[in-house]
């Protein structure tokens, strides 16, 4: 029975852990406290004992606020000498940094953008040895974690930049390309759907479908976004997907915004169409 420790129990790693479990692994799982489904992250001797024996490691946790990788600095010595034949690490593509738009691949240097900690950690991780998939993910979407949420709760929000694209990537199909990367070769895939597009395009369908108004247009100004948020919308690029698709066989169950909000609508409740429009950001 194969078995996979996964570094960070999340939105997204959850949705993985349960794929693999009803596929007949056996799947352990970190979190900062001990729970029904993870263990803690600092049980040391359990983290290790199960890096022994593991024959799939994923890491799915951030550089912490100190810019160093916890996992890295915890365990990876472990992760060096350890059995596993498969190791994983899921990234951001903020590691490009800004492009002004334009396409951007796998053989784009990484390291010139506001994510520098996380570049260093997918060098770091690249570099730890010689069958690392780095997986490389946009903003990310889902069941409970989507524009039409947003518009539900009032954080959506419609800025008024022209020409500002973002890529996107639906949970499910994250948990498809990494599967996928079990078996293709070690490398940097990025994972994203395949029509970038402004934010505002997806809150426009996110509200078409939901029947709940669309919030105002406004400017960076107007919004009085939080650093965080004003950060979001200082880089500007689109992600090309084409190397997971020839090289690992993936394809997206949702290779667009559109797919990807019309299921979730599909299971959502009835919404009250007088909700508030407003509220702050939420980059993801």
């Amino acid at each position: 029975m194969p078995h996979i420790l996964i570094f960070g129990l999340g939105y997204t790693t959850a949705r993985l852990a349960a794929r693999l479990r009803n596929d007949g692994w056996r799947v352990t799982a970190t979190r900062r406290s001990a729970t029904d489904e993870a263990i803690a992250f600092t049980d040391t001797d359990a983290v290790r004992a199960t890096i022994a024996t593991a024959s799939h490691i994923l890491s799915s946790v951030p550089p912490g606020d100190d810019g160093a990788d916890p996992v890295l600095a915890a365990y990876g010595a472990d992760i060096v000498t350890s059995p596993a034949r498969w190791i994983g690490y899921l990234s951001a593509t903020g590691v490009y940094g800004d492009t002004g738009g334009a396409w951007v691949d796998e053989t784009a240097p990484i390291g010139h953008g506001r994510r520098g900690a996380r570049a260093d950690a997918d060098m770091a991780w690249s570099n730890l040895r010689d069958d690392v998939r780095i997986f490389r993910l946009p903003g990310i979407y889902g069941p409970g974690r989507s524009a039409i949420d947003r518009l539900i709760d009032g954080r959506a929000r419609r800025i008024d930049l022209p020409g500002q694209v973002f890529s996107r990537v639906h949970v499910d199909d994250i948990v498809s390309g990494v599967i996928a990367g079990f078996d293709g070769p070690a490398g940097a895939y990025n994972l994203s759907d395949d029509l970038p597009c402004s934010q505002n395009r997806v809150i426009e369908a996110a509200s078409a479908l939901s029947g709940l108004p669309l919030p105002p247009l406004q400017s960076l100004e107007e919004a009085q976004l939080s650093p965080m948020g004003r950060a979001f919308y200082s880089e500007n690029r689109r992600i090309a997907n084409g190397k997971a698709k020839r090289v690992l066989k993936w394809t997206p169950q949702f290779p667009t915004y559109r797919e990807g909000l019309a299921r979730i609508a599909m299971t959502m409740p009835a919404t009250d169409s007088n909700a508030p429009t407003t509220a702050s950001v939420d980059q993801r």
